[in-house]
């Protein structure tokens, strides 16, 4: 068989502080999207950058290279490199790119292979677009008023923190762990929520299959605050995310032992996943369990 082109485009609208993490999740974020088919190779990246035209000379001197070095060491970290790109300017500051590969059909997962009785599994926590919203809310007093029962200024603070740095994280460990523990199929969790994109997912699936969420991982403090504000649908599995982690169906007996390796300093990540659901046979439809 013929090798493949897989090509990725992706762009992200940051609500994000520092300039540098932000090139870094506009990366991880392009990238994401070959993870999902277990590709973790990548022949090289275009980046795309908007300026804000509402930003000074000098600001644009200070921003902009720390956006794109933050781009690069991304790129560097999965393994590849920006190659070009394009700098326009724009009202608002967008950093994106593409991502080439050609590989061969066996290097890649299809999206369509999901069997009843699968293990689904998340490789990072929900709920960054709700810490960074918080985190602007501390200087919104009509916004923080809805919130400040159910959290405090510091708890907001270490939120965010966690959620730049899962958003700055790359799925390539788990891409690549995919293969060994015979994942059948993935996708990631970004603008549609958890339940969007499972449901987009579990529609292409050649098996009469439906997906069953039982568990939401949530950064701490945060399922609080979008019961607060009423706003988000964090629970109702909503609400969107920015770089969020890969939703992996595996086979019942892999998925703990695909959790203990990702955990492992063995492959130099060495943070958590949790197994949030399964796969039942169905109509290819998608649910959070009712008593979550």
């Amino acid at each position: 068989m013929g090798a493949s082109l897989v090509q990725t485009t992706d762009f992200f609208y940051p609500l994000v502080e520092d300039p540098y993490v932000m090139g870094r999740i506009a990366c991880a974020n392009v990238l994401s999207d070959r993870y999902t088919m277990g590709i973790t190779e990548c022949d090289n990246m275009l980046m795309s950058l908007s300026v804000s035209q509402s930003m000074s000379e000098e600001e644009r001197k200070k921003v902009t290279p720390l956006m794109v070095k933050g781009f690069r060491d991304a790129a560097e970290e999965g393994r590849t490199a920006v190659t070009g790109g394009q700098t326009v300017v724009n009202p608002w500051i967008i950093i994106g790119g593409v991502a080439t590969v050609v590989c061969q059909p066996n290097e890649f997962i299809m999206p369509d292979s999901a069997v009843a009785a699968d293990v689904l599994v998340l490789t990072k926590l929900l709920g960054t677009q709700v810490a960074v919203n918080a985190h602007q809310w501390l200087d919104n007093p009509e916004r923080w008023n809805e919130v400040k029962m159910v959290i405090s200024r510091e708890e907001v603070e270490l939120a965010y923190q966690e959620a730049m740095f899962n958003m700055a994280t790359l799925n390539r460990t788990a891409a690549g762990l995919m293969h060994t523990f015979n994942a059948h199929v993935a996708t990631n969790i970004t603008g549609f929520g958890i339940l969007g994109h499972s449901q987009n997912l579990v529609k292409q699936h050649r098996n009469k299959v439906s997906f069953v969420i039982h568990h939401l991982p949530i950064i701490a403090k945060m399922a609080a605050i979008s019961k607060a504000s009423g706003r988000f649908g964090l629970l109702q599995g909503t609400s969107a995310e920015t770089s969020g982690g890969l939703l992996i169906c595996l086979p019942r007996e892999q998925a703990a032992h695909f959790c203990s390796e990702i955990k492992s300093f063995k492959y130099g990540e060495g943070h958590q996943t949790w197994i949030t659901g399964i796969v039942e046979k169905g109509n290819r439809t998608a649910r959070i369990f009712d008593k979550l």
